[in-house]
């Protein structure tokens, strides 16, 4: 039976988390994944961690048996392949990339559906964001760098469903996406930390399908430009989005860090999305 692909995320109360561990932390110096705990049923668990020129990806899979070891292995090897050719093909720091290309007007959007796809994206979350994202206010032109790490990770994520995995967790800095269960057969348990306060118990969510998206993890400044301005955004320490999809996720911590407070509209109105972390400096 598929997973359903709604997102599902569990604002757990705190006080009764204590002594569970969580299957994942996010917000620390680098993401750590915790001790995956007892296998229920007839499944292959899977931790595997990559590193690509400028990322690193933990991928955690809890597949069902009858997909065998051969399938999973195929499986994981054809989503790290995505992410490898995302940061290949799209990166905007390599000369020869297509967006590179694009920025040059050596080509156009429409040249290949993937760039089609994520121009698009840019576009509609510059519509959402009033602005606040700008994959084109950038020195140099067009550059998605604000949601390419998100959308590289989707991606890859829809290669593990396609291959018939859908209980998963795609990991990468302060970011993720999770569908279906653990391997200990419940939700995926994560805790939050904020990204620089580290006096701050975690956030624990309990997530079964979702992505979060961190903008300021690091705490350097300078790092996030307001689009309206040219000046690097200084309101924010930080801010981190919980919804549906991590390209969007991202994006709209990236708008949110830059335009401070008065981003936090975006997400009222029934949204999908959810800021959890927004601090002033």
């Amino acid at each position: 039976m598929r997973i359903d692909q709604q997102p599902r995320t569990g604002w757990v109360d705190q006080s009764t988390f204590h002594g569970r561990r969580p299957d994942l932390r996010l917000g620390t110096r680098s993401h750590r994944v915790e001790g995956a705990g007892a296998l229920t049923g007839d499944r292959i668990a899977v931790t595997h961690t990559v590193r690509t020129a400028t990322a690193e990806y933990s991928l955690l899979l809890n597949a069902p048996e009858w997909l065998g070891r051969r399938g999973v292995g195929e499986a994981l090897r054809d989503a790290v392949a995505e992410l490898r050719a995302i940061d290949l093909t799209y990166g905007p720091n390599r000369p020869e990339s297509l967006v590179s290309r694009l920025r040059r007007g050596e080509i156009g959007p429409e040249s290949y559906p993937p760039l089609t796809d994520l121009v698009d994206r840019c576009a509609a979350m510059r519509a959402a964001t009033d602005g606040w994202f700008d994959a084109w206010a950038v020195p140099g032109g067009f550059d998605p760098g604000g949601l390419l790490g998100g959308w590289a990770v989707e991606r890859a994520a829809a290669r593990l469903r396609a291959a018939g995995i859908h209980d998963y967790a795609v990991l990468t800095g302060a970011d993720l996406v999770v569908r279906g269960h653990a391997a200990h057969g419940g939700p995926w348990r994560v805790a939050v930390h904020h990204p620089t306060d580290r006096r701050r118990a975690p956030l624990v969510l309990e997530m079964t399908a979702g992505a979060v998206g961190t903008s300021g993890v690091t705490g350097r400044q300078g790092h996030v430009v307001d689009p309206h301005t040219g000046e690097p955004a200084d309101q924010l320490v930080a801010a981190t989005v919980v919804g549906p999809d991590l390209a969007v996720a991202d994006a709209y911590a990236t708008a949110l860090y830059a335009a401070g407070p008065v981003g936090l509209a975006w997400f009222r109105n029934g949204s999908d999305y959810r800021a959890i972390f927004a601090h002033r400096r």
